[in-house]
């Protein structure tokens, strides 16, 4: 098996798990954080602003059933690319939009895709979304792992401001090119 690991931050990672959990190839999504300066960082920390971690889905994929390039146009779809302090009703630096990088392929295409992004012209401002290589990546607590497995009723709660936003915007946007 030829395994490869992503890692994503786009606000609240309970959002960002289903998503990319259903795919086929994906052998694994953790919450969790990254980029942070305290070690083994705790929700309560991360949540105050205490760490400067944001949280992040780790994903480890099998990279001759879904590529890079698939993941990374699957969080375009996922996040507010605009928004640098926070996604959605989840703000703070803890919430940033990251795509973090473990190589020059990963750069490559991640810089190449936001370009892509930016030059279809879909959002009214600049792609805000940070490109930075891998750190530490901390799994978070256990009852954040498969949240929306665990929590329905929370998660279908918590995701739907995402998800009505992302619609409409994608919608709008699709309508104004028209």
């Amino acid at each position: 098996m030829a395994t490869e690991r992503a890692i994503f931050a786009g606000g609240c990672f309970w959002c960002m798990v289903q998503p990319f959990e259903e795919r086929e190839g994906i052998l694994s999504v953790t919450s969790g954080y990254t980029g942070g300066k305290v070690e083994n960082p705790t929700y309560e920390q991360v949540k105050a602003h205490l760490t400067g971690h944001t949280e992040a889905v780790e994903i480890i994929f099998d990279n001759r059933q879904i590529t890079y390039e698939t993941l990374v146009k699957l969080y375009w779809t996922l996040t507010d690319p605009t928004d640098a302090f926070g996604q959605f009703e989840d703000r703070g630096d803890n919430y940033r939009p990251v795509i973090f990088v473990e190589n020059d392929t990963q750069r490559e295409i991640a810089e190449k895709s936001k370009a892509d992004l930016q030059a279809r012209g879909n959002f009214d401002g600049p792609i805000v979304t940070t490109i930075e290589p891998v750190q530490k990546f901390w799994p978070a607590e256990d009852y954040h792992q498969g949240f929306y497995k665990k929590n329905p009723e929370d998660y279908a709660q918590s995701s739907k401001i995402r998800h009505d936003f992302l619609e409409e915007h994608w919608k709008t946007k699709a309508s104004a090119s028209k």
